[in-house]
């Protein structure tokens, strides 16, 4: 990406969301949102406040985006505690835009960074059940500790 033109750029970002799958969607949009909200808090820093609004405006569409699409009927104990934490981090990007609190913002990148953490953790761990029943059709040895620790040492 470094050295890209903004064109070349914008259509290698278009590519990988046409080509991702959903669980890969939702990773881009908490990268998404955790990079605005850090351009927003540098810009909340340097009292540059409208900035700080554009960016922060950005970082609650997602937020709301992602809450639109959580399938309650599917999983509604799960959705009904993301639905509290998207809520909290909406309200805590509100704080941030009215009285201009880094600390707030703070409050809310925290909890964006934690489920992308846990998101990326279980998109791990759904790639190596995928890996293993793949290999279990084509009669190859499922991925194991001692393979994974011989792949990073030959990188």
């Amino acid at each position: 990406m470094i050295g890209m033109n903004p064109q070349a750029s914008q259509q290698y970002l278009r590519t990988r969301i046409l080509t991702a799958t959903p669980e890969q969607l939702q990773l881009m949009l908490y990268d998404g949102a955790i990079r605005f909200g850090e351009q927003a808090r540098a810009a909340l820093a340097d009292n540059n406040f409208e900035q700080a609004y554009n960016l922060i405006s950005r970082v609650q569409k997602i937020i709301t985006e992602m809450s639109c699409t959580l399938k309650h009927d599917v999983s509604p104990e799960l959705c009904g505690k993301l639905s509290a934490l998207y809520n909290f981090a909406y309200k805590k990007l509100i704080e941030a835009n009215i009285d201009h609190k880094i600390e707030s913002l703070d409050e809310a990148l925290n909890v964006l960074r934690y489920q992308r953490q846990t998101w990326a953790l279980l998109l791990d761990q759904l790639g190596k059940q995928k890996a293993a029943a793949a290999a279990t059709r084509m009669e190859m040895p499922a991925p194991s500790e001692r393979m994974e620790a011989s792949i990073s040492m030959q990188g």
